[in-house]
């Protein structure tokens, strides 16, 4: 697989989940997510993602210090769940911000576009692993209890990658 293919298989599996769970870092160490929903309308060569968040909050105070952050998604309906690491950023790009926001966003966000509460945060993926299951849910069953009777390896359900981007 390309790394074009890489980004489209990525961006199948992420487009149709409405919120991705951003985790941080707190200064004591502990972990802290938050859903978000990705503002993309596609993954860029740069494989970014975007989300709107509150200049006064949480995410913008700890990524300010610490900008490792996972994004996961989960798609039980589809069988597919995505892991994507990598860095936030507080983006200033007002274009990019002018492209981006819609009518959820404005729910987020009443004074619209020009709210100066209103953050951009790139997050820029350096690696993602994702689980694409593509069997059906009674063969899942089958092969899980297939596998349960005969003490065999873990069953097969589907497509399981590891991506450098």
């Amino acid at each position: 697989m390309t790394h074009t293919d890489d980004h489209a298989k990525l961006w199948e599996l992420i487009k149709d989940t409405r919120f991705g769970m951003l985790t941080h870092r707190h200064g004591d160490g502990l972990l802290h997510s938050h859903p978000l929903t990705t503002q993309n309308r596609s993954v860029d060569e740069n494989a970014t993602l975007y989300f709107f968040i509150p200049l006064d909050g949480e995410i913008a105070r700890h990524v300010a210090n610490d900008p490792v952050v996972n994004v996961a998604y989960a798609n039980p309906d589809d069988d597919s769940y995505v892991s994507v690491a990598g860095r936030a950023v507080l983006s200033n790009d007002e274009t990019m911000k002018r492209e981006l926001f819609n009518k959820v966003a404005e729910a987020w966000f009443p004074k619209g576009v020009d709210d100066p509460n209103l953050g951009l945060l790139a997050v820029g993926i350096e690696a993602a692993e994702y689980w694409d299951v593509t069997e059906s849910k009674v063969t899942q069953l089958l092969k899980i209890a297939r596998a349960a009777m005969g003490g065999k390896a873990p069953p097969s359900m589907g497509e399981h990658k590891k991506l450098d981007l």
